[in-house]
């Protein structure tokens, strides 16, 4: 995958219900569900609750977050 799938991935995820899976360090992962509610050039904003985090396109690339829709 490139930098311009990963954002097209991204972007096609946008107001949709997502599990993140997130890399905090020394081996350890966060786990949430949240709603990717914007995307810009070099990031995208993920609603978690009241909660507004960012991430990088690069973060998804590298695989330090993982993404996968959440179908109910």
């Amino acid at each position: 995958m490139n930098i311009k799938k990963t954002k097209d991935f991204v972007a096609s995820l946008v107001g949709k219900p997502c599990l993140f899976k997130v890399n905090v360090g020394r081996n350890k992962w966060e786990k949430f569900e949240g709603v990717i509610i914007s995307v810009y050039d070099k990031v995208f904003t993920v609603l978690v609750g009241s909660v507004t985090k960012s991430f990088s396109y690069n973060d998804v690339l590298i695989k330090d977050v993982q993404i996968k829709e959440n179908n109910l």
